[in-house]
């Protein structure tokens, strides 16, 4: 960064009100789209934050948010950073139970929550949470969460007064440092057990105007975003970006909508995960584009410049498909614990197949046995109390980010495997196998499981049945192998196996469930290369044996 660049999201924040107070800065749907300005925007955020002060909450106190993507969690984010909070986002999907987890974990004192469905599920959990935090929710509830009644954030804000907030920027952009950490994201661990990863304002500032940079954005683009804001991808590459560049950003109503908000808001930028993009080539394929060439561009409302993809690998006819039609769709890659941003590519440095080119500032390298590492001023400052994960995957500042991949001649990375074992869905959602694999695996019908989903939109898992307890819960005689092939085909034993996998996983969030499943007729072994002699699932040798399988669970119905 030059001398010139900010040092805090609170200084961009800053800049951003004093240069484009009047212009339009963000729109959101309810009957209808509905606009509101720079200075509307700072001024919500600012007395929010005010009210948080009034509250007790002190620089580096953490700030937990449960919600939705919705104008709320934007001005929360904002003023956490005004009071120099620590903002904790909590994927609005998790469980009670996943939730709760986090608040305790990360020792929030205050949390914001979005509905009523929202405060039900920590409400369910209250004996869990800590007695001295306080609940307040965006939208009117009469729960209580524990021992704290859960009040209604805009009733409080009604009658809260707000002079005094120029003063408090002001103070904001002065206290604030690159070194601050102001956010802990939980994300998912080989152990199931997420960890939190602290990223500072540097972080979050270099990550920010490096790849916002490349991609030329002006105060004239328009960016829809739908990927939660509690992922650092839309966080980073949406949210940030759009405070850099002062342009309008545009919340989708669902992520069901947005091919319809798209014709309503005419983006020209849009950031989404694989699994997005596909969907819409698989939808246009029958489309006539001799009789008329721009209907991509059409779908996505008629001005879109540029697509960026993320969060998982872009199959290359995606990329052939957008391309031909018009419509550059560039990929990069990331991690929660780089801010996310590692590599990029830019409609002039583009390759197929490659994830694009390190972005300014940063080193990237290939190990010995093919690891990406990187260190530079994006990577995390650590994970949150957790001194052994962090010496594990950050080494002389060099961060391992568990994943395989080759540099060419001319510096393009390419994605070749995973040496960690964590699935990432074509949804970008981080899930770990293992974790979900020792949960099915305390069923005593379940004697092996594995589960798979890389690149795909959901879960599936291999089951190998306990074939002694499982005759004993149908109430029928031992079986031969003829006999348990039978057995494990009836629609009897595959409700049993439904029910069971539903229970055990019950309390994971909804794209942590298995989906389909195929019970086994043999099991997995040393002899097979199946596993270790230490007994340890063999993922790939599976993978490998077991396509088929796989692959028919995928299948169109």
């Amino acid at each position: 960064m030059t001398t010139s660049d900010p040092t805090s999201i609170v200084s961009m924040l800053a800049t951003r009100l004093a240069e484009s107070a009047d212009r339009e800065a963000i729109w959101t749907k309810s009957d209808e789209w509905y606009s509101r300005t720079w200075s509307e925007v700072g001024r919500d955020a600012l007395r929010l934050a005010k009210w948080m002060v009034s509250q007790g909450v002190e620089c580096g106190d953490r700030v937990a948010q449960l919600s939705e993507n919705r104008y709320e969690w934007i001005i929360t984010d904002l003023a956490t950073h005004i009071i120099g909070g620590v903002h904790v986002p909590i994927h609005a999907p998790l469980t009670g139970t996943q939730a709760s987890f986090q608040i305790r974990a990360s020792g929030s004192r205050l949390v914001l929550l979005s509905t009523n469905e929202q405060v039900e599920k920590l409400a369910a959990c209250g004996e869990e949470l800590p007695s001295q935090t306080r609940y307040y929710s965006y939208d009117p509830t009469l729960q209580v969460i524990g021992t704290q009644r859960c009040e209604c954030l805009p009733q409080v804000l009604a009658a809260f007064d707000e002079r005094g907030c120029d003063e408090l920027l002001q103070r904001a952009v002065a206290n604030a440092t690159g070194d601050d950490l102001v956010t802990i994201l939980y994300t998912s661990g080989t152990t199931g057990e997420p960890k939190g990863v602290m990223l500072s304002n540097r972080n979050l500032v270099s990550n920010t105007l490096a790849a916002a940079k490349p991609l030329m954005q002006s105060p004239e683009d328009v960016r829809l975003t739908f990927l939660p804001l509690s992922h650092i991808f839309a966080r980073t590459c949406d949210l940030y970006t759009w405070l850099a560049s002062g342009s309008q950003l545009a919340l989708a109503e669902s992520k069901e909508t947005v091919i319809a908000d798209c014709a309503s808001v005419r983006p020209t930028l849009l950031n989404a995960v694989p699994y997005f993009f596909e969907k819409l080539s698989h939808a246009l394929a029958s489309v006539d584009f001799t009789a008329n060439p721009n209907a991509l561009k059409e779908a996505l409302g008629g001005r879109i410049r540029l697509c960026c993809s993320g969060g998982a690998a872009l199959p290359n006819h995606v990329f052939d498909f957008f391309t031909s039609h018009g419509v550059p769709l560039l990929q990069g890659y990331g991690l929660t614990e780089t801010s996310p941003v590692i590599t990029l590519s830019t409609e002039q440095s583009v390759k197929r197949g490659a994830v694009g080119r390190a972005i300014p500032d940063i080193d990237l390298k290939i190990e010995e046995d093919g690891e990406i590492s990187t260190r530079g001023p994006h990577v995390m400052l650590g994970y949150f109390n957790n001194q052994a994960a962090t010496d594990e995957v950050l080494r002389d500042g060099w961060f391992r980010t568990g994943d395989l991949g080759r540099l060419d001649e001319d510096g393009f990375l390419f994605i070749t495997g995973r040496k960690k074992e964590i699935i990432v869905t074509s949804g970008g959602k981080n899930v770990a196998p293992g974790y979900l694999e020792s949960l099915l695996a305390q069923d005593a019908l379940i004697a092996q499981a594995v589960v798979f989903g890389d690149d795909r939109k959901f879960l599936t898992a291999l089951i190998v049945p306990e074939m002694s307890a499982l005759t004993k819960e149908l109430n029928l005689p031992q079986a031969n192998l003829a006999d348990a092939q039978d057995i494990l085909a009836s629609r009897e034993t595959v409700m049993l196996f439904e029910d069971r996998i539903a229970s055990r996983l019950a309390d994971v969030s909804h794209y942590e469930q298995i989906q389909k499943f195929t019970l086994m007729s043999r099991s997995f072994t040393i002899e097979s290369g199946e596993m270790t002699p230490k007994l340890t699932l063999r993922r790939d040798v599976i993978r490998t044996n077991c396509q088929h399988l796989i692959d028919a669970m995928y299948l169109e119905q």
